[in-house]
């Protein structure tokens, strides 16, 4: 097994970091190459990737068994297909699974009722129409090849390093009041755990990464700020609240998200709600860690 990330940020980094410690080869590429130090630290080979492949890349792709996608696409498509399609075709003989991590923002809103991975895709944002694009766009890819493409469906990711304790530290967090709003939420370990399975036993198909529990985003902010003693932000009402466009964005979808094909799958949530996910970074004080 020989791993192989593009886009090893916040999520990449902690899925290569937990093939790192299983003793499995893993390269993950950055923009920068002042990012290589922190993708060693995580026990990940750097490479550069900022929409061409070098030579040493090229050579590194043709030694991979499992490839993961996590280098967001915008209007001109997916940048890995742009740049290897070619490459990735007819110089990968070892390929044996794909795994792409989307969002669960192709679902679109659902006015706050469930969605499995069988339901019809009908994003809201730009962002969600260009990732159902690449979704179709490396399934094709898998069908050519006759490679298993996994398609995780990422909910909001937090961890060490991107949370609701940091942002109140930095006095950004919000408790924005949008009556029947719920949002479901998964922590980086999981997406590294759930990528790592689907990885190991070669599953194809759309899985929801999301934790068990969507719930109101102002409930978090009132643990988050319990658990460090400090009161919490007064409730602001949706409408009046001072929010970037993106944010903003991020309300216009309402929905909860099944986990049940994923735990069908076999995996065991290590965080499957954001209790026990804060609780357990309070107590272990790494919510600062970046990692």
């Amino acid at each position: 097994m020989r791993v192989l990330i593009f886009g090893a940020g916040f999520s990449g980094r902690a899925i290569g970091r937990r093939f790192a410690q299983a003793g499995i080869p893993v390269a993950g590429t950055t923009r920068s190459p002042d990012k290589f130090a922190h993708l060693e630290r995580a026990g990940i080979r750097p490479f550069q990737f900022d929409g061409s492949i070098s030579a040493e890349l090229a050579a590194e792709l043709k030694q991979v068994t499992h490839l993961i996608l996590s280098a967001a696409p915008d209007a001109s498509g997916d940048p890995v297909l742009n740049a290897a399609a070619g490459l990735l075709h007819g110089h990968t003989p070892a390929l044996e699974w794909i795994g792409y991590l989307s969002t669960v923002g192709v679902y679109g809103d659902r006015g706050g009722g469930w969605v499995v991975e069988e339901d019809a895709k009908d994003p809201t944002s730009t962002r969600g129409r260009q990732r159902v694009a690449a979704e179709q766009a490396w399934t094709d890819f898998g069908d050519e090849r006759g490679v298993p493409v996994a398609l995780l469906r990422l909910a909001g990711i937090y961890g060490p390093g991107r949370n609701t304790f940091l942002n109140l530290e930095q006095g950004k967090a919000k408790r924005v009041i949008k009556p029947g709003q719920v949002f479901n939420r998964i922590h980086v370990e999981d997406i590294a755990g759930a990528t790592e399975l689907l990885a190991r036993e070669k599953i194809g198909g759309a899985f929801n990464i999301a934790d068990d529990e969507p719930g109101p985003p102002q409930d978090v902010v009132a643990l988050a700020a319990d658990l460090m003693g400090m009161a919490p932000p007064p409730e602001t009402p949706f409408d009046e609240a001072d929010m970037s466009p993106m944010a903003r964005s991020f309300y216009g979808d309402n929905k909860r998200v099944s986990n049940a094909k994923l735990r069908h799958a076999g995996y065991t949530f290590r965080y499957p709600n954001y209790r026990m996910a804060l609780q357990a970074m309070m107590q272990a004080g790494n919510w600062r860690d970046a990692g």
